[in-house]
This record gives C-alpha cells, structure tokens and sequence, in this order.
C-alpha cells in the first residue's frame, strides 16, 4: 500500500468505528505498525482483544501524551483547515463532502522532523 491512503469517515467515533478501520487495514496490509494517540476509543478492551488476535499483522505504537508534535496526523488536519475552511459552505453536507473528497484525493508526505 505504499504511496497509497486509506480514508474513512465515520458519522461516530467510537471503539466500534475504529475496529472497523483497523479491520480494513487488515484487509489491505500483511503487516503494520500503526501510531496513534492515547484516545479512549484507540485503547478500549475491544480494540485490545482485536490486536490481539491480530497481533502478527497489527502492531499500535501509542503516542506520549501531550505530544501532538509526533502524530503526523495533526499536519494533515492542519493543512485541511487551511484548505478547507477558508470558504463558506451552505450547510453541513456540503461541508462533509468537500472534506471527504479532500482527504481521498489529496497526498499528504508530512516529514514528521518538520511539522513542529
């Protein structure tokens, strides 16, 4: 999956959600090392018998606390609302499929040494 991005947008975020996003990772990678920060729904008991079942193919690094400048992630939710909200959107839906659109077709390569 190099080069490539796997977005999904989810009307909730919950520990529901994110296992089935860890699912489709699943699906699409033998093997990965996933980053995330320490939220509720990344660390819930559900998430954790997920992983590990699933321990040969996923492998979560949980982030320090505090340590927004190690989640790459912040980059690219910055660039989106400077992108992004710089426009006047109608309502709500049009909102959400602009930004949809935006991170499916837009190729973030944050250098991480950089962001901060």
């Amino acid at each position: 999956m190099k080069g490539k991005q796997l977005f999904r947008q989810y009307d909730v975020f919950n520990q529901y959600t994110f296992l089935d996003y860890l699912k489709q990772v699943r699906k699409r990678l033998v093997r990965v090392i996933m980053f995330t920060d320490r939220a509720r729904q990344h660390r819930s008991k559900k998430v954790q018998e997920y992983l590990e079942e699933n321990k040969d193919a996923i492998r979560m690094v949980y982030l320090p606390k505090g340590s927004p400048e190690f989640n790459a992630v912040e980059e690219c939710w910055r660039q989106g609302k400077y992108n992004l909200l710089s426009d006047y959107y109608s309502d709500f839906q049009s909102l959400k499929g602009i930004v949809s659109r935006y991170h499916i077709t837009k190729r973030f390569n944050p250098d991480i040494k950089k962001i901060y």
